[in-house]
């Protein structure tokens, strides 16, 4: 899977251009200080977002994870990391991690 990012993200970079890098060179400043590998921060990321509920940037954290090495075993493992803690809205998250994965609608 090629990572593309959500319609919003892209729309933001498209009409926020200056502010959309200044958020781009956050992230990376804080993925070259992180003492997570990228695979780890990936999954970790992936988990976090479907806790929270935020399906839009998923399958653009898939694919990341993918690139990073991370299996979809792994991938839909990380979804559910939050289900003991959040319950069961991470579902709507393994959804969408699922369906980038290729294997739901």
């Amino acid at each position: 899977m090629t990572a593309s990012v959500s319609n919003g993200f892209a729309l933001f970079a498209q009409e926020w251009p200056k502010t959309a890098q200044a958020h781009m060179a956050f992230v990376q400043a804080k993925a070259a200080e992180s003492a997570l590998d990228a695979k780890t921060n990936h999954l970790a990321y992936l988990a976090v977002l479907s806790a929270a509920g935020l399906t839009g940037g998923i399958a653009f954290h898939v694919g990341l994870a993918e690139q990073a090495g991370a299996t979809p075993e792994e991938i839909r493992s990380a979804a559910l990391v939050g289900l003991q803690a959040v319950g069961l809205c991470v579902l709507d998250g393994y959804a969408a991690v699922s369906a980038a994965l290729g294997e739901a609608d």
